[in-house]
C-alpha cells in the first residue's frame, strides 16, 4: 500500500497535530512540503483537495481528508484505536470531550498568544498586549479544571495517552516557548503531564520540525 500523504508546511501547529498521531501510530507517510509564503495553498491543485485553502490535507489511497482533528482520528480509528478510547463508552466520549476542550476552549486562547507573542515581530504587526491579557485571564481560568483534571488520572482520559493529549501538542509546543510558559509551574499535574508528552519518541520527532521562530530566524519561512 502507498504510503499516506501529508500537505502542508511542518512549522504548523496543526501538521503537528496530525504527525504526532501518525508517528504515534506506526504510519508510512510522506509530507508533502508546501509554502504558504508562496501561496501554494491558494493554487488550484490545492483547492482541488481543500477548498476552504487551508493545511493540513491528508491523502490515503482515493480518500481526501481535511481539518486536522477529523484527521487525526482518521488515523488513529485505521492504526491505532486504542488511542480513541479502549476503555468502552465511558473513555472513548472522555477523549472525545478533551478534544472538544482543546478545540474550543484552549486553542484559541494560545493561538492568541502564540501569534501575539511569537509571529508578530516577524510579520511587522504590533504585539497587541490587550489581546494577549485577555487570553492570560481566559488561561487562568482553564488550568484549574486541567490540573483538577490530572490530579485523576495521569492523561486526561485516563493513565494511558490518547488522542486527547496528542491534539494539545501543537500550540502547547509554541506556547510554552513564550515568556508566559512559566504559568504552568503553579500547575504540577499539567506540568508533568506536558514533560511527559514532550518525552514521548514521536513528540520529539516532530518537534525536530517546529523551530521555536516558525523559521523567520533562519530564513526558512514556510
Amino acid at each position: 500500500m502507498a504510503p499516506m500523504k501529508l500537505y502542508g508546511w511542518v512549522v504548523s501547529p496543526w501538521m503537528a497535530r496530525v504527525r504526532v498521531c501518525l508517528e504515534e501510530a506506526g504510519a508510512e507517510y510522506e509530507v508533502v512540503p508546501m509554502s504558504r509564503s508562496g501561496g501554494d495553498h491558494r493554487r488550484p491543485e490545492h483547492l482541488a483537495r481543500n477548498p476552504f485553502g487551508e493545511i493540513p490535507v491528508l491523502e490515503d489511497g482515493d480518500l481526501t481528508l481535511y481539518q486536522s482533528r477529523a484527521i487525526a482520528r482518521y488515523i488513529l480509528r485505521k492504526l491505532k484505536p486504542e488511542f480513541l478510547g479502549d476503555g468502552g463508552l465511558k473513555q472513548s466520549a472522555t477523549v472525545d470531550m478533551w478534544i472538544e476542550v482543546e478545540s474550543h476552549q484552549l486553542e484559541p486562547v494560545l493561538l492568541t498568544i502564540v501569534v501575539n507573542c511569537i509571529l508578530a515581530p516577524y510579520v511587522g504587526r504590533e504585539r497587541d498586549q490587550a489581546a494577549v491579557d485577555e487570553s492570560l485571564g481566559k488561561l487562568r481560568t482553564l488550568l484549574p479544571v486541567y490540573e483538577a483534571r490530572l490530579s485523576a488520572s495521569k492523561y486526561l482520559a485516563g493513565d494511558e495517552v490518547t488522542a486527547a493529549d496528542l491534539c494539545h501538542f501543537g500550540f502547547m509546543r509554541y506556547f510554552m516557548a513564550t515568556e508566559y510558559a512559566g504559568i504552568v509551574d503553579a500547575y504540577p499535574h499539567v506540568k508533568a503531564w506536558w514533560e511527559s508528552l514532550l518525552a514521548r519518541p514521536s513528540v520529539k520527532k516532530v518537534i525536530a520540525g517546529m523551530p521555536l521562530d516558525f523559521g523567520f530566524g533562519s530564513g526558512n519561512i514556510p
